[in-house]
């Protein structure tokens, strides 16, 4: 019998979403979770890693830059170089990319202002354990919190990520015009990405921040939900 999985939200200092997701976790998913310590390598036996949004060592040097050297992030690695799911969220993106686990990197948003508002994204591929609950081409209305959230790669990277359908959330507009919705001068209006298996991802937008009507979306849940499924799928 498959059971749920049980979920692993990072903590460093200056994170400011763990809670958000913790609760989603286990509030929402009903779903075992704990918080992982910077500093200590031990995933507590967690099958779904979660680094969360936030200003993760003050941002010092770059955003990212620092939190890739924390201790718990050799595990994190490790985890997912053997196909264990690893999703990281805003500043999560920002020290996955840092840490190489996914290509490219995010700079200064095009406007040089932090933006905290909702924006429309769309799902570009359905067909991965973050995404497998939403249709393609669905678009969610996912609240952004960043300053420095432009996506750039070279054109080698991009074509790459393009052609292996590996670009898994794009900003875009209510009237579908992917450039007016771009809120960050992200290249290719990327607001996702996953790796070459398929198990790492990193967005920028929050879905943790979108669970429940009650704060203006419930548009992030079905990825949760994606990923319990996917976990359990796999534990068959």
């Amino acid at each position: 019998m498959s059971r749920t999985p049980r979920f692993g939200v990072l903590r460093f200092p200056g994170s400011n979403c763990d809670q958000d997701a913790y609760h989603v976790i286990k509030d929402i998913l009903n779903c075992d979770v704990n918080y992982l310590w910077h500093a200590e390598p031990d995933l507590k036996g967690s099958d779904v890693i979660v680094v969360p949004g936030g200003f993760s060592y003050g941002d010092y040097l770059r955003c990212g830059a620092v939190a890739r050297f924390a201790p718990v992030m050799e595990e994190v690695r490790k985890h997912a170089d053997r196909g264990g799911i690893v999703v990281g969220i805003c500043n999560g993106f920002q020290i996955l990319c840092e840490a190489h686990m996914l290509p490219g990197a995010l700079v200064r948003n095009s406007n040089c202002k932090f933006i905290c508002r909702h924006v429309k994204v769309r799902v570009e591929n359905s067909n991965t354990p973050f995404t497998a609950q939403y249709s393609k081409g669905f678009v969610a209305k996912l609240p952004i919190a960043h300053g420095e959230g432009c996506y750039v790669a070279d054109e080698e990277i991009l074509a790459e990520l393009e052609s292996s359908q590996r670009v898994i959330f794009r900003y875009t507009s209510s009237s579908n015009n992917d450039d007016d919705g771009n809120p960050n001068g992200s290249l290719n209006n990327i607001a996702g990405i996953c790796n070459e298996g398929r198990n790492v991802l990193g967005m920028m937008p929050h879905p943790e921040r979108a669970c429940n009507p009650l704060l203006g979306s419930a548009d992030g849940l079905p990825l949760f939900n994606s990923l319990v499924l996917a976990k359990q799928a796999a534990g068959r």
